[in-house]
């Protein structure tokens, strides 16, 4: 008797159910694991890009500073304007050349930590230079120095001011996680293909993966929707100023 859709879709889930959970843990500890590392790296670059070289700063210090600048460009550069997965098997494939071996699993994160490293170094940069430079001045006349103003006063706020770029940033690697199947990862994707191929029934088994990746990156964009509002706290404020008349 011929399956329908729907009967085909049930069967695939009761035949390759393990496939496909084991499939979505992958790409959820590769995108999570992969935006978390790439944020600190972001962080990194985008620190180093809006740190002023200061007219008094010695030779030497200036030089350093211009040529790290250019590193970082040139970092960023390189990997947004380069396909995930072309990156992907120059890691992957063109390193075991040169006796570098690395797992395809280490690989995947490598190659989502650099991008997202990339893409939000220029998201930390916008975050910082939104923070009222007012806040710079009124520290150095404390006596605090640069990276200590930095760390301590404008990046608490700049993170809040590019959450919700780094959640949108997060869904998409979500879902790019699929094009790293190419190094052989068992993602989502590579899991779907071996049930897609076994039986021939690749509409069911990719309306499958899209009702995953949907689902998937639904819940976490309510979530990140829900740390936006916490982190903007309370829209109306009373001024103390307003009681002291009281």
């Amino acid at each position: 008797m011929e399956r329908n859709i729907i009967q085909w879709i049930i069967f695939l889930m009761q035949e390759y159910g393990t496939y496909f959970w084991k499939g979505t843990l992958v790409t959820l500890e590769t995108a999570i694991l992969g935006t978390l590392l790439g944020l600190v790296l972001g962080f990194v670059i985008g620190i180093v890009k809006s740190t002023p070289i200061a007219p008094e700063d010695s030779m030497v210090k200036k030089i350093y500073y211009k040529v790290l600048k250019t590193v970082c460009d040139g970092f960023v550069q390189v990997f947004r304007g380069t396909p995930m997965m072309v990156q992907a098997m120059i890691i992957y494939y063109g390193l075991k050349q040169y006796g570098i071996d690395i797992s395809s699993f280490n690989a995947a994160i490598l190659v989502i930590l650099l991008n997202t490293g990339a893409y939000m170094a220029e998201t930390v940069r916008g975050g910082i230079q939104s923070i009222d430079n007012g806040q710079f001045e009124g520290g150095k006349a404390l006596g605090m120095s640069h990276f200590t103003i930095m760390f301590s006063v404008v990046l608490p706020q700049a993170f809040r001011n590019i959450i919700p770029e780094t959640g949108n940033l997060f869904i998409t690697n979500l879902k790019m996680t699929s094009v790293l199947n190419v190094i052989g990862i068992s993602e989502l994707y590579f899991a779907t293909k071996t049930a897609a191929n076994t039986y021939y029934r690749y509409f069911e088994a990719f309306l499958i993966t899209g009702a995953i990746y949907f689902i998937l990156c639904a819940v976490f964009s309510k979530l990140l929707s829900i740390l936006e509002k916490k982190m903007e706290g309370k829209k109306d404020y009373e001024l103390a100023t307003e009681y002291i008349g009281d």
